[in-house]
């Protein structure tokens, strides 16, 4: 190991930190592994290099920075509450997760009382950029933090910036998302109706390469379904519900709810409540996921 590397834990090696976890092995990181309920990246990581804790308290025990990429707050304050009792001032926490920046400010000012301290730092980007090592991050905490925290994030990510205090990262990921979430459901409803209206799919999608409406979530899902591949965008349509969830409490919470948000919202409502919270965004194009008028 190299004196310019961390020792680094990382909790949640999926579909995102599959991909962030190799790269911090690939810059030379000693990197510390948990078991993720699907065995194949946890494996693939050992057999790289990493080590495999078998609890989250031997994990704090082996590393100084402990990186979060898990689903949802709940999960990011169950894993938080597991580590309290293990946890030092040498620790840092990254929690790369979308979370709820409420939850967020209560942990860092939690985890501050003892020392410990915290940023919040979600991505953008998915799981292809992860494995390429190019994401972008989203950096909530003090200045000291995030001084300590960028040579780790460097190992995945391309641009870092630094929002402000803890809750910041979260704020802006947050809105970030929900634009995407907005553009995702514009872009299924609007090939959806060129389907009932007979327009060739190909032949619009080579016209709009020219025009404003172009952009990389356009991309991800119309290329993909032109060759018969539906789940070109791989964020899960749970997951969305999700985001945008947190990112309607925290604008109701400033008196900034529009109505458009709430369409959004119902568009995600409707596709997990009928049973396709686990399929991808780009599903939505698919009218069995669309919605029952979609294909009349």
């Amino acid at each position: 190991m190299s004196k310019s590397a961390m020792k680094v834990g990382f909790v949640g090696v999926g579909l995102m930190g599959h991909g962030m976890a190799a790269n911090l092995l690939k810059a030379g990181h000693d990197l510390t592994v948990i078991a993720h309920r699907n065995r194949q990246p946890v494996d693939d990581l050992v057999a790289r290099g990493a080590r495999e804790a078998k609890s989250l308290a031997e994990l704090a025990g082996a590393a100084h920075f402990i990186i979060l990429c898990v689903t949802n707050a709940d999960v990011v304050q169950s894993v938080v509450d597991e580590l309290f009792d293990h946890l030092t001032g040498d620790h840092v926490i990254i929690d790369t997760s979308t979370s709820d920046p409420v939850v967020t400010e209560k942990l860092a000012g939690r985890l501050a009382a003892k020392g410990v301290a915290f940023a919040d730092s979600p991505l953008t980007g998915g799981a292809q950029q992860a494995a390429e090592g190019v994401l972008g991050a989203i950096v909530g905490g003090s200045e000291q933090t995030f001084a300590r925290i960028k040579p780790v994030l460097e190992a995945f990510c391309t641009r870092i910036g630094h929002f402000g205090p803890a809750g910041s990262g979260h704020r802006a990921k947050l809105i970030n998302n929900y634009l995407v979430m907005s553009m995702v459901a514009s872009i299924a409803d609007t090939f959806n109706v060129a389907r009932r209206a007979g327009i060739d799919w190909a032949s619009l999608f080579d016209v709009m390469k020219c025009g404003s409406n172009y952009s990389e979530a356009l991309r991800r899902i119309v290329e993909p379904a032109l060759e018969g591949d539906l789940d070109g965008y791989k964020f899960t349509l749970r997951n969305a519900q999700k985001d945008v969830g947190y990112y309607l409490s925290f604008a109701d919470d400033a008196g900034l709810t529009s109505d458009l948000a709430r369409e959004v919202m119902a568009v995600y409502e409707r596709s997990v409540a009928e049973g396709h919270g686990d399929l991808f965004l780009s599903r939505l194009i698919d009218p069995e996921t669309a919605g029952k008028d979609a294909d009349a």
